[in-house]
């Protein structure tokens, strides 16, 4: 299959691409900084670069995905993350592009209340951050797509995902980070923002199966959550991790760590993608966190 990756640059991205090509597919990858070059806020130049590439499915990972930084900057992931979808999907439906994935976000879903949990497709979309609410302007975008304009895009909305190549900017690799330093450094303790919040947490490449396997199976206009459908404390995943550190570490709270607004419980079900695609993790969270360790390690005996 000719498949062709939006955002192919970040973090989830490789992970997609070397799937694809380990299932026998040709991709293209597009990101603003290339391979192909494009701006996915440039209507004109994602119709030229998806015409050149002529996919049979597209993959719109393109994203400002940093919920934290989405505060400080919600023009620019209005105009990335909802703008940016609506020109991929109209150059697909122009170009009749077979099928198109679009990423989404669990953070559409926003604050639920315990007894909503775990999250369905259907549960009411309640963004409480800027990033949350430019994937919802997206996801309608995605659905008005296949309402109006007969094109088969499925919907996804991932929680939360980490794993090997991850930036240290998000919750996981940063706590990862600041172990692996402290173990170079021989400290005795690391920053760490809130660790109340609970967290549907999957290994990047259990995700990216997921996105195949909905590109082949997912039905048109229908929306996939894709998650473990545990959750975990932000408290037990340091423990976690610090269960592997080579040294005795602490904890302590930075202020400047905690979010401004942040969801305090987000677990999601994921029977209606099994249900599809026969779907299910094959990482565990202590083996995808030691991973993440690993490659924190690497990364700080290079610095």
């Amino acid at each position: 299959m000719r498949a062709t990756v939006t955002g192919a640059g970040g973090f989830v991205g490789p992970h997609l691409v070397a799937h694809l090509r380990a299932s026998g597919d040709e991709v293209t990858e597009m990101d603003l900084f290339g391979p192909v070059e494009v701006d996915v806020t440039d209507a004109d130049s994602v119709l030229a670069r998806f015409d050149e590439a002529q996919p049979e499915v597209v993959y719109h990972l393109a994203a400002l995905s940093h919920v934290g930084q989405s505060w400080s900057s919600p023009g620019k992931s209005f105009r990335v993350n909802a703008e940016g979808t609506l020109h991929a999907l109209r150059a697909c439906r122009e170009l009749k592009i077979p099928r198109v994935v679009v990423i989404l976000s669990s953070e559409e879903y926003g604050n639920a209340a315990p007894e909503a949990l775990p999250l369905t497709e259907n549960a009411p979309l309640r963004p409480v951050t800027p990033y949350g609410a430019s994937k919802v302007a997206a996801d309608f975008l995605a659905l008005q797509a296949h309402l109006a304009d007969a094109l088969h895009v499925v919907r996804v909305r991932p929680f939360g995902h980490t794993g090997p190549g991850q930036s240290d900017q998000f919750v996981v690799p940063a706590l990862a980070a600041r172990i692996a330093r402290a173990e170079r450094d021989g400290a005795d303790e690391i920053p760490v923002g809130s660790l109340t919040a609970v967290r549907d947490l999957s290994d990047v490449r259990d995700v990216v199966r997921a996105y195949r396997l909905l590109a082949e199976l997912g039905t048109a206009g229908d929306v996939y959550n894709v998650c473990s459908g545990r959750g975990s404390s932000i408290q037990e995943i340091a423990d976690l991790l610090l269960a592997h550190a080579t040294r005795p570490i602490r904890l302590v709270t930075d202020p400047a760590l905690v979010r401004p607004v942040d969801a305090p419980r987000m677990v999601g079900d994921n029977t209606h993608l099994r249900a599809a695609t026969g779907w299910a993790p094959e990482f565990t969270l202590e083996q995808t966190l030691a991973d993440v360790l690993d490659a924190a390690r690497v990364a700080a005996a290079a610095a």
